[in-house]
C-alpha cells in the first residue's frame, strides 16, 4: 500500500511539472504562429516523412507522426496506468472505484450532451469537451502546494484514469477513417502473439515492444486511430514479476554473502565477486514488475518530451477571431461543455448517486472540493486539441475550436483555483 502511495506521489509530481512545461510549450506555439516565423512554423509540421517496412509504406506529415506515432507511446503509458489502477490501485475495488467512476461518467456525458444540443446537425465534435488534461490540472495543484487537500489530488488522479479510458473508447469507436477490413486478421494475429507471450509468462519487455510496432502498423492500416495500438499493447503487458520478493531477498542475501566471503587484498573484483554481482543483477531484472517498469520508463519521456512536443506542434493557432464567429455553435458547444458541463456532470452525478445510496463520498473530501475538481476537469487543453484534430478536417474550424479550448480551459482553471482556495480557508478555520 505504501509503495502504491509513493507511485501516486511520483505521478502527481511528474504530471505537475509536465503541466508547467505544457503551458510554456503552448504559449511558445501561439507566439510563433502569430509572428514572422508563422509560415515556417506551419510548413515544418506539414513536411512529409515516410517509412517503408517490407511491403508497407507509411507516409505522413511530421504533425501526423507526432499525433499518430509519439501519441501511441503516450496512450501506451495511459493504458498501463489504467491497468495498474484497475488491478492494484484506486480502482481495484468497487468500494474505492465507484465514486470516481460515477464522477468521470458524469464529467463525460453532460459536456457531450451540451455540445450535441447546440450542434444537432453535425455532432461529431462531442468528444472534445469530454476530455481532461490531467497534467495541466495537476500542475495547477502543485502551484497551490499545501493548500490542496491530499484526498482531492487522489480523487482527481482516479477520475482522470477513468476519463482517459473514456477518451480511448471514443477515439477507437468514433474517430476512425475509412475501414480497411483486410488488415483486421493481421492485427488479430499479432495481438494474439502478444497475449501468447503474456500467457507463457514472458517478462522481458523487448518482444512485446517489437510486436507492438507491428500492431501499430496494422491498426494504422485498418483505419482505426493508431494510438489505440498503444492501449491494446498496455493491456497485454504482464504485471507479475518472474521472481517473487521473498525469493529475491533470499538469493540476494546469498549473493552478498558470497561477495563478502571472497574479498581479498587485490584492489579489483575477482571472478567469484563478479559472478555474485551478476546473480544480483539477473534477479534484479526478474523481480521487477514488467508493467510498472515500462510505465516508469515511459513516464518521464511522455511528460517531458511527447506532450510538450505535441502541444508545441498542435497548439499553434493564428488568433483570428473571425473563424470563431463562423463556427460559433461548435465553439460555444466546446466552451460551455468544458466550463459548465464538466462541473455539472462531476458534481451532479456523484451527488445524485450518493443520495440514491449507489456510492459513498470519501469522508475526507468535501462537496465544495468536488465542485472544484469539476472545474479543474474542464481544463481540456492538449487532450481536447488531440480530439479536435480527429473530429474536424477544415483548418478554420480547427483554429476556432482551439481558441475556444484555450478560453474555456483558462476560465475553468481560474474558477477551480478560486474554489480550492476557498475550501482551504474553510478547512483551516
Amino acid at each position: 500500500m505504501t509503495e502504491h502511495l509513493h507511485a501516486i506521489e511520483r505521478f502527481i509530481k511528474d504530471e505537475s511539472f509536465s503541466g508547467i512545461l505544457l503551458f510554456a510549450a503552448t504559449l511558445a506555439a501561439v507566439i510563433v504562429a502569430n509572428s514572422a516565423l508563422s509560415e515556417s512554423y506551419f510548413a515544418l509540421w506539414n513536411m512529409a516523412l515516410g517509412v517503408t517496412i517490407g511491403e508497407h509504406t507509411i507516409s505522413m506529415s511530421l504533425m501526423h507522426w507526432i499525433n499518430d506515432g509519439l501519441m501511441a507511446l503516450f496512450f501506451l503509458m495511459v493504458g498501463l496506468e489504467i491497468k495498474r489502477e484497475l488491478l492494484i490501485g484506486e480502482l481495484s475495488s468497487i468500494q474505492k472505484a465507484s465514486f470516481p467512476i460515477v464522477a468521470a461518467i458524469g464529467g463525460m456525458i453532460i459536456p457531450a450532451l451540451i455540445y450535441v444540443s447546440l450542434n444537432m446537425d453535425d455532432p461529431k465534435g462531442f468528444g472534445i469537451p469530454m476530455a481532461t488534461d490531467i497534467a495541466f490540472a495537476l500542475g495547477i495543484l502543485m502551484l497551490l502546494g499545501k493548500k490542496v487537500n491530499p484526498a482531492l489530488k487522489l480523487f482527481l488522479v482516479a477520475l482522470a484514469v477513468v476519463d482517459d479510458l473514456g477518451a480511448v473508447i471514443v477515439v477507437a469507436t468514433v474517430y476512425t477513417s475509412e475501414i480497411h477490413a483486410q488488415y483486421f486478421l493481421h492485427a488479430a494475429v499479432v495481438y494474439g502473439l502478444i497475449w501468447a507471450l503474456n500467457i507463457k509468462k514472458v517478462t522481458m519487455l523487448m518482444p512485446y515492444l517489437l510486436l507492438g510496432i507491428a500492431l501499430w502498423i496494422f491498426i494504422h492500416s485498418i483505419g482505426i486511430h493508431a494510438t489505440i495500438a498503444g492501449v491494446l499493447l498496455a493491456f497485454a503487458i504482464p504485471i507479475r514479476s518472474k521472481v517473487n520478493e521473498q525469493d529475491f531477498i533470499q538469493s540476494t542475501n546469498e549473493s552478498v554473502k558470497e561477495f563478502e566471503k571472497n574479498i581479498d587484498e587485490i584492489p579489483i573484483l575477482n571472478h567469484h565477486q563478479i559472478d555474485a554481482l551478476e546473480d544480483i543483477a539477473y534477479n534484479y531484472d526478474k523481480v521487477q514488475n514488467p508493467l510498472v517498469k515500462l510505465e516508469h520508463q515511459l513516464h518521464g519521456f511522455s511528460a517531458f518530451v511527447i506532450m510538450p512536443l505535441f502541444a508545441f506542434s498542435n497548439a499553434g493557432v493564428i488568433l483570428d477571431f473571425s473563424a470563431v464567429s463562423q463556427n460559433m455553435l461548435i465553439v460555444l458547444g466546446v466552451v460551455l461543455g468544458l466550463i459548465l458541463g464538466k462541473p455539472m456532470g462531476i458534481y451532479g452525478f456523484t451527488y445524485l448517486a450518493q443520495k440514491m445510496k449507489i456510492v459513498k463520498k470519501p469522508d475526507d473530501l468535501g462537496w465544495d472540493e468536488i465542485i472544484a475538481v469539476g472545474f479543474l476537469g474542464g481544463i481540456g487543453f492538449t487532450m481536447s486539441i488531440f480530439i479536435t484534430q480527429l473530429a474536424f478536417l477544415d483548418q478554420n474550424t480547427i483554429a476556432a475550436v482551439k481558441i475556444g479550448i484555450f478560453i474555456a480551459s483558462f476560465i475553468a482553471g481560474i474558477i477551480g483555483v478560486a474554489l480550492i482556495l476557498k475550501a482551504y480557508k474553510k478547512r483551516v478555520l
